[in-house]
């Protein structure tokens, strides 16, 4: 059997595979809403193979949306639309798995094709947040310092998401502490610039961070996973390290966290991503080998070989993978037949399943 298609235990839920749908902003919501979009673009890749599939980034609150056309999961009305597609994917074998975030200075865009432009107040936007007054680039707006009140509000977020997305089914949370947004700001000295209990030292810039993990551990259920997506360096001088995600991870594992998903960059608007097939493999080997915890690899991870040798070298535990299952709804299906293992194809398109 091939390593891909081999099951994975993460607490209590055993995967039938270690192929992740990564998370993948539609921009298709309204007012936070689920729809019929995120029922078919979720619901094929439950159907096309994968052993997870998470949505994406789900905004914990209005103002943590990086855009208005975000999904969100702030308000129990969500909760239904949610259910109606994790109980299609739970249906067909794959665990429902949700991204719980919120994007700090990096809020309040305009989608990607209505132009990705900042949005002030005045023009459908709202007044983000953030660790520091310092904006993600000079168009941006200049995001609110958070005070303690300030805080106490986004924790309190992430914990009543955290217990929505149970009521809605999902069977995997993934704290969202990358590419910029507000976790990562307050991780990275280039975004943060405190002078109080979170901000310098490693340490302090970690405390943030963690006092989230806790709140989303105590609320969810202990015997399901929790993950959390960083990204592993910020690809610029002076930023977030290899070094540090290492230390960070190890902290992480203390506090509840049962995997890494591994990504990098988002911080900077100017950073210099040498981008190829594979370029954040090492992160996720560096993180599983000195932090003694589980990893997801995630980044240009296209062919089914690929993933295959990612995970039999031993350099993660999971494959995420992201625009490859956009062009390819069934490439779990289709990873299979070229890894030739032997997997259960839904009924209604066995007849069509191809022979080895």
């Amino acid at each position: 059997m091939a390593q891909l298609f081999s099951t994975f235990k993460s607490k209590d839920l055993t995967l039938k595979n270690r192929l992740v749908v990564s998370p993948m902003c539609q921009y298709s919501s309204v007012n936070g809403f689920a729809g019929d979009w995120h029922l078919v673009h979720l619901g094929s890749r439950a159907v096309g193979g994968a052993g997870v599939v998470m949505t994406e980034a789900a905004a914990v609150s209005p103002e943590g949306r990086i855009s208005p056309d975000d999904l969100g999961i702030w308000d129990d009305a969500h909760i239904a639309m949610l259910k109606r597609i994790n109980d299609f994917i739970r249906a067909h074998d794959s665990a429902p798995a949700i991204q719980l975030a919120h994007a700090g200075r990096k809020a309040s865009v305009s989608s990607l094709w209505k132009g990705d432009r900042p949005l002030p107040p005045n023009d459908g936007g709202w007044f983000p947040v953030g660790p520091s007054a310092l904006a993600f680039d000079p168009g941006s707006t200049v995001p609110t310092a958070l005070d303690a009140k300030g805080l106490s509000k986004v924790a309190a977020d992430f914990r009543a998401a955290a217990k929505r997305a149970h009521a809605a089914g999902f069977q995997i949370v993934e704290i969202h502490a990358a590419h910029g947004y507000l976790l990562h700001q307050f991780l990275s000295p280039l975004s943060n610039k405190r002078t109080d209990n979170y901000g310098g030292s490693l340490e302090n810039r970690m405390r943030f961070p963690l006092e989230i993990v806790d709140g989303v551990r105590d609320v969810w259920p202990e015997n399901l996973p929790l993950w959390v997506r960083i990204s592993a360096t910020d690809w610029a001088e002076g930023g977030w390290s290899p070094e540090e995600s290492v230390a960070f991870a190890k902290a992480l594992k203390k506090h509840g966290s049962d995997l890494i998903d591994v990504s990098s960059g988002g911080l900077v608007p100017n950073a210099k991503i040498p981008v190829g097939i594979g370029f954040q493999v090492p992160f996720a080997a560096k993180i599983r080998e000195q932090a003694k915890i589980a990893t997801g690899a995630v980044g240009m991870i296209m062919q089914p070989l690929q993933a295959e040798t990612i995970l039999t070298t031993g350099q993660a535990d999971l494959i995420f993978v992201a625009r490859e299952f956009l062009r390819d709804p069934y490439f779990g299906l289709h990873a299979a037949h070229a890894l030739h293992a032997d997997v259960v194809w839904p009924v209604q398109y066995e007849r069509s399943k191809p022979k080895h």
